[in-house]
Parts: structure tokens; C-alpha cells; sequence
């Protein structure tokens, strides 16, 4: 038997359970857990907001470990490989999406923890395909939040028009902010860290910013015109408000590119965005190697994740404590494996 977190039924808490152990079936590995980031998006699943989730349900979908069993027709992998997955746990392979490199998009997208138990367990079995390999440089603690939040900022940051020496805002610096910020430095932008309060400018510099706006202190805009305007804005926050106040900030061919989930509108006329040329677009995740990629980088950089490690029995607690907002940046719970 092996230990697990479930969630019997949407918001109901989540408990320790015991569960058989299982074998992959084709083209499926099973890790070994030896840590599992709480991102906000479990709560999602362990509300049953996402299609096709059915419970009890073993939350999470940022995992690292290392692989102990593999199904029939696996190939690239062997026992014993260091490995994460993130938000993309599988695709079918066929439709359009997938075929043409857009995998993240595939209809049938297999989340771990929604299409099948999640990484809150002492082991977990995956498709082969949702597999990356995690460099020696970092410990499974340090691998797991980047295959989920580390991804999200890297590869959106990769995909705009900035390059080394531009400037770029990152708005907010909480779970993906922090991140956003540390890989932006590293990929030799100008940074600017955008934030609310005074106090948080000495994190913003230590964490890599070149410059600091405290968007509590005055008018967004006019602060990111001051510097010259901003090539990117990263919107790592959940506040459509905030993310609208940047659009005058942006310089010629400027991009607000939004990463944080909020069911709220955007505030922007055609005028802003002609003014310039401006665009607006979201950016979600990526595939599996782009979690490669992503971990590759970091462990290259210097790049790391700001965690709490806290025991598999004690999920519930870390749960609480992200969801309550009271987790600094990320929290990771760990197998003792």
C-alpha cells in the first residue's frame, strides 16, 4: 500500500489515504514522488471546475521524482531517470494542435490530478509523453514548482519580441512573479518589478529588478513611460485592473502578455492599442519540453523557485496555507523518498 492525499468529494478537505500500488500500463511510467508543488490551480480541481475530473481525487500537477516501474513500449526513459511533470500531463497525439507542436492545446489534455491521480502521493504513474528530465543541478524541491509556475513565466518571456537589453515589467511578486522577475534578469532584460507598497522594492532587487514601481505610489503608466516604456509587461497577477493600468506603459510594439487567471474584463480601447501598435495576448504553460527546457535554464542561471517544504502528511496544512494566501511564494510538499 502507498500513502496519498485525496479529496472525496469538490471542497471537501484533503486527507491522507492509503492506496494499492499500481503498475503502467503502455506508454506509461510510474515516478516515485519525492516532491510535489501545491500550485492555486489544484483548488480548481479539487472543486471539480475542471471537465472530466471525478472523485476522490489525488491533487497534483507539479511532480518530481524519479521513475521506478515503465509500461510496455516506453523508449528514451529508464528506471531510475530523474523526471518532472507539470499542467501538461498528456495529449492525444492526432488532432491538429498536438500535430502541429501546440500539444498544450489538444483537446483531450491530460492533467494529473484531474485526468488521473495526481503528484499529492508516494508515487504516481504518467504517459511517457508528459515526461522531462531534471538536471543534476536541482533537487527534486527545487525541480517540482518550476514545472508548473517556472514554465508558465519562462516560456511566456521566450515567446514575446523582447530581447536581451529591452526593457520588461513584471507585474506582481507573488508565486509566478518572483520567478517571472529572477528569469528576466537572467535572460539579460532590463527588469522592472511592479508591485504594491514601498517595502517590497528591496525584495524586488534582490530577486534581480533593475528597477522598482510601486503601484500604490502613482500612475503605472507614466512610471514605465518614464523608463522608456516597456517592450513586455508581465501580468502575473489576478487583478484585470492592475494588468489595464499597464497598457499606456508600453512602448512602440509593446506586448502586455497575461499569465495570472482572473474571470475579470480588461479595460482597453482600440485607441490605446493603435497608439503604437500595441498587442494584448495570454500565454499558458507549454509541453513537456518545455518544462526540459525551462529546468535546463534554471539550473544554468541560478534560477530558483522560493519554497516551504512541508512533510506529504501535513498537505492539508500547506494547502490551507497557500489557498489563504499565507504562503509567501511556493509551498512543496515532500515523500521523504
Amino acid at each position: 500500500m502507498l500513502r496519498a492525499v485525496q479529496v472525496a468529494a469538490p471542497d471537501a478537505p484533503p486527507e491522507l489515504v492509503e492506496v494499492p500500488a499500481r503498475e503502467p500500463g503502455p506508454g506509461a511510467v510510474r515516478i516515485a514522488v519525492e516532491a510535489c508543488g501545491v500550485c492555486h490551480s489544484d483548488l480548481l480541481i479539487a472543486a471539480g471546475l475542471l471537465p472530466g475530473t471525478t472523485f476522490p481525487v489525488t491533487p497534483g500537477h507539479e511532480i518530481a521524482g524519479r521513475i521506478d516501474a515503465l509500461g510496455d513500449g516506453v523508449a528514451g526513459w529508464q528506471v531510475g531517470d530523474r523526471v518532472a511533470v507539470g499542467w501538461y500531463g498528456g495529449s492525444c497525439g492526432r488532432c491538429d494542435a498536438c500535430r502541429s507542436g501546440d500539444a498544450i492545446h489538444c483537446p483531450q489534455l491530460q492533467i494529473p490530478g484531474a485526468a488521473y491521480p495526481g503528484g499529492y502521493a508516494d508515487s504516481v504513474i504518467v504517459p511517457a509523453v508528459a515526461l522531462a528530465a531534471v538536471p543534476d543541478e536541482l533537487t527534486a524541491a527545487e525541480a517540482a514548482p518550476l514545472a508548473c509556475a517556472g514554465i508558465t513565466v519562462f516560456n511566456a518571456l521566450r515567446h514575446t519580441a523582447a530581447r536581451p537589453g529591452d526593457t520588461v515589467a513584471v507585474l506582481g511578486l507573488g508565486g509566478l512573479g518572483h520567478l517571472g522577475v529572477q528569469f528576466a534578469h537572467a535572460m539579460g532584460f532590463r527588469t522592472v518589478a511592479i508591485a504594491r507598497g514601498q517595502e517590497k522594492e528591496p525584495l524586488a532587487h534582490k530577486l534581480g529588478a533593475d528597477h522598482y514601481i510601486d503601484s500604490t505610489a502613482g500612475d503605472v503608466a507614466e512610471a514605465l513611460q518614464a523608463l522608456g516604456g516597456a517592450r513586455v509587461v508581465l501580468a502575473t497577477i489576478t487583478n484585470s485592473d492592475a494588468m489595464s493600468a499597464t497598457i499606456d506603459g508600453l512602448a512602440r510594439r509593446g506586448e502586455l502578455v497575461i499569465v495570472g487567471v482572473s474571470p475579470d474584463r480588461l479595460t482597453v480601447s482600440p485607441l490605446q492599442l493603435l497608439n503604437g501598435d500595441r498587442r494584448v495576448y495570454a500565454h499558458s504553460s507549454g509541453t513537456a519540453v518545455d518544462i526540459q527546457d525551462t529546468l535546463r535554464f534554471a539550473a544554468l542561471s541560478g534560477v530558483r523557485a522560493w519554497i516551504e517544504e512541508v512533510p506529504l502528511e501535513e498537505t492539508a496544512a500547506a494547502v490551507a496555507k497557500m489557498a489563504g494566501g499565507r504562503a509567501r511564494f511556493r509551498m512543496v510538499v515532500t515523500t521523504g523518498r
